[in-house]
């Protein structure tokens, strides 16, 4: 039940993250940059603070007793992420949700996956899975397994991407991606999905703090039989911290450049409107982690719960796609290419939840 409970928590958090852009379609008026830090104010400054707040009581305590060291750590890997965040609008924008989720959370995938239990391998930290025992046990091979299908999973629905590229005229494939640019999308995909992995390494990086805060509950709670549900909410104030940096650095940068600070107060455009739809759509962002917490306290860390999320959010990213016609106008071929990918990554989920199941 336990594991059921994990998968579901990371379908939630999944259907947030391939859901969250939606709202930004709804902006009118507004510059990409504009749009992109109002949203990440909530996303990164506003909400995980609030989530904490709710969930963890005396968070602050607990980030003011980590050590310099650990609080380093979690921002500086939230920091790359917040690269990776900033070229995943990017993606979005050239290659559309189903594409570009594809790919570029794809390379997320591995090496959010596979780095962690590598470092594990040469520092070992007991509860934390190694490549070692991915390797040498048989629910190990099968979570690898599940890595390895859902890579090629999104290499399908890359090789999808390009057939539609060859297949469809370019007003045609900018009638549902205004500034749809294949190999410009996938430079920018490519580099996105590495450094958004540096999410995962930021949550090992702050572990201290989640285990405080399951210690702390644990105390409390004598008679649990499982972990703290809400003890990755307290990482994820610092962690996020480092997201928030690079990316206001950079749409402010993106303001003065295109003279776009006037967006915030242009009264031609619909601006309450404006604000709402970033606003929900950073809310949205968020709840992809606060669900990501709650199943990786039921499944733990590591490949497993990973890839888990990673698969369900381009499972939905890809449903929107179709929803909002990315794909209208291709041959049958290249409709059936993308299908398989998608159900070759559903195989993976699968796969990868059948072999936490064993360990």
């Amino acid at each position: 039940m336990q594991i059921l409970f994990g998968i579901f928590f990371h379908f939630i958090g999944g259907s947030a993250s391939g859901s969250f852009y939606i709202p930004y379609k709804k902006v009118k008026g507004w510059s990409w940059e504009s749009y992109w830090i109002i949203g990440g104010l909530f996303s990164w400054l506003i909400v995980p603070p609030l989530a904490a707040w709710l969930t963890i009581p005396n968070f602050g305590a607990i980030i003011s007793q980590t050590s310099t060291a650990t609080i380093a750590w979690t921002f500086f890997w939230g920091l790359l992420w917040g690269i990776g965040g900033l070229m995943y609008g990017l993606g979005m924008r050239y290659l559309g949700m189903s594409l570009g989720n594809s790919v570029l959370l794809g390379f997320t995938s591995a090496f959010g996956a596979l780095v962690p239990a590598i470092y594990y391998n040469f520092v070992p930290t007991p509860g934390k899975t190694t490549v070692h025992q991915l390797l040498s046990t048989n629910w190990g091979r099968i979570v690898l397994a599940g890595v390895a299908l859902c890579l090629l999973g999104i290499y399908i629905c890359g090789r999808a991407g390009v057939l539609k590229e060859r297949e469809l005229p370019e007003e045609k494939k900018k009638e549902s991606i205004k500034e749809f640019n294949l190999t410009k999308g996938l430079v920018v995909c490519i580099i996105s999905g590495i450094l958004s992995a540096c999410f995962n390494y930021g949550i090992e990086a702050g572990s201290p703090m989640a285990q405080a805060a399951n210690n702390i509950w644990k105390a409390a709670h004598p008679d649990a039989t499982t972990n703290f549900l809400y003890q990755n909410n307290v990482t994820y104030v610092v962690l996020l911290w480092g997201g928030l940096t690079t990316n206001f650095i950079w749409c402010m940068i993106l303001n003065a450049r295109n003279k776009t600070f006037g967006d915030y107060v242009n009264k031609k455009s619909p601006l309450l409107n404006n604000y709402f739809f970033s606003a929900l759509a950073g809310t949205i962002w968020f709840l992809q982690f606060f669900f990501y917490g709650m199943g990786e306290s039921r499944l733990g860390n590591g490949a497993s719960s990973w890839i888990l999320h990673m698969a369900f959010i381009i499972l939905v990213a890809n449903m929107w796609g179709f929803a909002l016609k990315e794909w209208k106008g291709v041959s049958t071929k290249t409709r059936t290419t993308i299908l398989l990918g998608i159900l070759a990554i559903l195989l993976s989920v699968w796969l990868v939840g059948y072999g936490n199941s064993l360990k």
